[in-house]
């Protein structure tokens, strides 16, 4: 019989970019809800989408609207957009400026991958959303977070002097972790601070119909000084419990949207036709389920603190907008520690640390789940802490 011939498998080398993306990712997964396990780590509704919008899907489905939809997205839900934008920037909106994207996910990477060069500087607020770093990092950009003030609201004079050269400043608002909401004073002040230069912005507006503050929702694109250097993104995942549908679009000036577009449409080409005809309707038909939603969460924000009240070593946050409660803790253990430990006792919660180095000592708590699992998770996270000390 011949020799029998062991061969080792072969090695394959990946992208220095998803070695970018690992040595520097925050991000975790973290579980839904089940019969042993409060999840208030998920930053997703739990409502269901408005019927409105579920019964337009099945419609255009019946009608045949199964088709790819044009690279840039439904003409019809584009200019409805245009309409729905030209409110809020206080000055025209073209719909060949608006490119319907693959959630508002998407819309960021197709953004940021379309901004940033290899070398490039982008700032980002410290603690922030943690997908706009993983981005920064596939494109190989270089990240330089801006701690917050001790009000979690932007540190202006740090901020400043980090924007210096910046190709890019990301930020959202509200604001994931912190629940924040920048006000038309902040956002004038970052227009003053970017007066003369070269800098984009991208705004993250996915939390805008979730203010509590009692004002006017300030726009970063309602700015001037802001709105020709703006990329607004959003998505129809938070104001319509959509996250499912992923549907989102972007909007800015048209150099910066027509070179998101290329990325968009290598990477996802277009979005579903029969979710663009819902999503149209979710814009037409669908304010008073937002506002029902927004007057629930606002409800929800409140159970949520009076539990966390009673928690000792807990100091609250103070929520304006989005649906997140951002403690810190008074545990000289890491975040991550802390959560896995929380995990034992039956809940899930973020960690701090997940959204930036000064997010460290704090956790994320979600109240976009319902009343009685707000309750029972922040009874669970009481027994956790205890039994840490």
């Amino acid at each position: 019989m011949p020799p029998t011939v062991t061969t080792q498998p072969p090695r394959f080398a990946t992208a220095d970019a998803v070695a970018r993306i690992a040595a520097a990712s925050r991000r975790t997964q973290q579980p839904q809800s089940r019969a042993d396990l409060v999840s208030l780590a998920m930053g997703e509704p739990d409502f269901d989408t408005p019927p409105l919008v579920t019964e337009a899907a099945q419609a255009s489905l019946r009608a045949g609207r199964t088709h790819y939809s044009p690279l840039l997205g439904e003409p019809a839900l584009r200019e409805a957009l245009a309409g729905k934008l030209a409110a809020t920037a206080g000055a025209p909106v073209s719909a060949a400026d608006i490119l319907i994207t693959q959630g508002g996910t998407a819309g960021l990477a197709a953004s940021i991958l379309s901004i940033v060069n290899p070398g490039d500087k982008v700032v980002i607020p410290d603690p922030t959303y943690s997908l706009y770093a993983d981005l920064v990092a596939m494109a190989g950009g270089v990240v330089v977070p801006v701690p917050l003030g001790p009000d979690l609201h932007w540190d202006l004079d740090r901020l400043a002097a980090a924007l210096a050269d910046a190709r890019l400043f990301v930020f959202c608002n509200p604001v994931n972790p912190t629940g924040i909401v920048h006000s038309h004073g902040e956002l004038s002040a970052l227009a003053g601070l970017l007066d003369g230069t070269s800098t984009i912005v991208i705004s993250d507006e996915a939390y805008s119909d979730l203010d509590y503050t009692g004002r006017p929702f300030t726009s970063a694109v309602s700015v001037d000084g802001l709105r020709e250097r703006t990329v607004y993104c959003q998505t129809f995942s938070k104001s319509y419990a959509m996250t499912g549908w992923r549907v989102g679009y972007l909007w800015g000036p048209p150099s910066l949207i027509q070179a998101a577009a290329r990325v968009h449409n290598t990477f996802n080409g277009s979005v579903n036709t029969f979710i663009q005809d819902a999503a149209l309707v979710a814009v037409e038909s669908c304010a008073d389920d937002i506002a029902r939603m927004r007057a629930a969460y606002e409800e929800r924000g409140e159970i949520m603190r009076k539990e966390l009240a009673s928690i000792p070593g807990l100091t609250l946050s103070a929520p304006e907008g989005a649906f997140y409660q951002f403690p810190r803790y008074d545990l000289g253990l890491p975040s991550v520690d802390v959560v896995a430990a929380l995990r034992a006792h039956g809940v899930a919660v973020r960690p701090g640390s997940e959204f930036g180095a000064r997010g460290e000592g704090h956790l994320r708590l979600s109240y976009a789940a319902g009343p009685r699992s707000i309750v029972e998770g922040v009874r669970r996270l009481a027994h956790g802490l205890a039994a840490l000390r």
